[in-house]
């Protein structure tokens, strides 16, 4: 039997020459004080015997630490932080106003072998490696290992039939060096529910307590190839979160898109991601930055108390008595990356920002600018202006009064979803009528900011030959098979 272990995305094949999946990398981090919450939802599509994931963590992770979730709750929260395409319409200017002038106006939705059988004989060699925790949530077996030596680790893993990429040991040493845990999730098939004959694996999640806030993703490295994307969102009651160790920018904001955007807005939104990319090449980019119970416009429900318990307000609630259960600050982080090496997200907690807001002036314009602020109102928003093509039948007709279509107030607010999967390579220049954004890098970096980061030791966080930017990462883990007894087996690809 091949065993695959999951870096969350990316595209690899399986024995027998059979496809399978992981291409979708969406995570939710919730941090507060050292505490952090980490879910994972995986999109794999394949013989669920073959899947297993491991997850380098900083602590032995325990049973009462892991549970699964619903997969309700990441459709909710990548529609509320996904960039939102809006549409306004110029209303009669010789008709008096039917609402405020300084009303923002409200927002509608337009929806368009199991390892743990050879794990008694850890100590039979002298791999160093030792069982820190063993048990079962769900449909998956869990191992929670630590290791003294990397070589140790790569042989364990070895002997205990899985194939390793070639040039996996360098890549588990500095975790190794580090103490790194080594938290492996394996299904068991029988425990697994399939949907429309396709196997459909839980969300998980997991917490730990920690100084340090990263996202460990180097050891994909070994199967990574193509380019992929992952988004982060993180949730705290304190504050958005800005990559330490990386350029970081702001998406472009508040831009004029022509109409045909509103039928290909997933492949605008991807040749304006890659345009900013290409300005500041190796940049994470924020999308959002938001109160979770609140958006303007709003592409779906915003995040309620419940949502926000089940991501790991429980695990909040417990260890920091009166944490606000109504509502958190959602970042979300959108990185694109290759096959080259890079290194851990480092992360820090940064000052508020605001920008993607208000209504047209009279000339359509709108305000592109990102500030600083007192609270957290950024999103990527993109406008279709229609203006009034009537007759203006009065002597001094009013221009510039913006709303919904026909006169009415609400504006209608798309949500830019999947968009791994849209078609990429399309110039910028379709899209919008004007020249194409200036990227300006947010500069956090330098001010003096809570959660200071502190780099743990062996983190690697300086890319090899000096590379600055974020040249290629396959997260938290390694895609390997597991082989049978006597297989020699061959070396996972993606």
């Amino acid at each position: 039997m091949w065993l695959h272990i999951l870096a969350f995305c990316g595209f690899y094949v399986g024995g027998a020459g059979q496809k399978m999946f992981n291409n979708a990398t969406e995570v939710v981090l919730m941090r507060h004080g050292t505490t952090t919450v980490l879910a994972m939802e995986n999109n794999y599509q394949g013989p669920p015997e073959n899947f297993a994931m491991v997850v380098p963590v900083p602590v032995v992770v325990k049973e009462g630490q892991v549970k699964t979730l619903d997969r309700a709750v990441f459709d909710k929260i990548d529609t509320l932080g996904a960039p939102r395409l809006v549409e306004y319409w110029e209303h009669d200017p010789c008709k008096a106003d039917d609402y405020p002038e300084d009303m923002p106006g409200r927002m509608m939705v337009e929806e368009d072998a199991d390892e743990s059988a050879g794990a008694d004989d850890s100590d039979k060699k002298d791999y160093h490696v030792k069982i820190e925790a063993k048990f079962s949530v769900a449909e998956y077996n869990i191992l929670v290992l630590s290791a003294e030596q990397s070589t140790g680790l790569d042989s364990w893993l070895r002997d205990h039939h899985y194939t390793i990429p070639p040039g996996a040991e360098p890549l588990l040493r500095p975790y190794v060096e580090q103490g790194t845990k080594w938290f492996v999730a394996k299904v068991d098939p029988k425990k697994v529910k399939f949907v429309n004959g396709m196997a459909t694996l839980s969300p998980l999640r997991f917490y730990y307590d920690s100084p340090d806030f990263n996202l460990p993703i180097r050891l994909g490295l070994a199967n990574s190839a193509g380019t992929q994307d992952l988004i982060v969102n993180i949730l705290s009651p304190d504050s958005r979160f800005e990559v330490a160790n990386y350029p970081n920018i702001t998406v472009p904001t508040n831009l004029e898109v022509k109409d045909e955007v509103r039928n290909r807005f997933g492949e605008f939104y991807d040749a304006l991601f890659d345009n900013a990319l290409a300005q500041k090449p190796g940049a994470v980019v924020t999308e959002y930055a938001w109160d979770s119970g609140s958006c303007d416009p709003c592409p779906g429900p915003t995040l309620d108390g419940n949502d926000l318990l089940t991501l790991g307000g429980d695990v909040l609630q417990s260890t920091y008595k009166g944490t606000n259960m109504y509502s958190m600050t959602l970042t979300r982080l959108h990185a694109r990356y290759g096959k080259d090496i890079g290194n851990d997200l480092v992360f820090r907690a940064v000052e508020p920002i605001v920008g993607g807001r208000g209504i047209p002036d009279a000339q359509g314009h709108m305000d592109t600018s990102v500030k600083k602020d007192g609270a957290n109102n950024f999103q990527g928003r993109y406008v279709i202006l229609h203006p009034w093509t009537g007759a203006l039948a009065c002597a001094n007709p009013v221009r510039g009064k913006w709303g919904g279509p026909n006169g009415q107030t609400q504006q209608i607010a798309t949500p830019a979803t999947n968009l791994a999967f849209q078609t990429r390579g399309t110039q910028l220049s379709t899209f919008i009528a004007g020249d194409a954004p200036t990227i300006t890098p947010l500069a956090s970096g330098g001010a003096q900011l809570p959660n200071p980061v502190r780099q743990p030791q062996g983190c690697g966080c300086r890319a090899e030959g000096g590379a600055q930017g974020l040249v290629g990462f396959a997260l938290l883990g390694l895609f390997l098979r597991r082989r049978p007894r006597g297989s020699t087996g061959t070396t996972a690809s993606r």
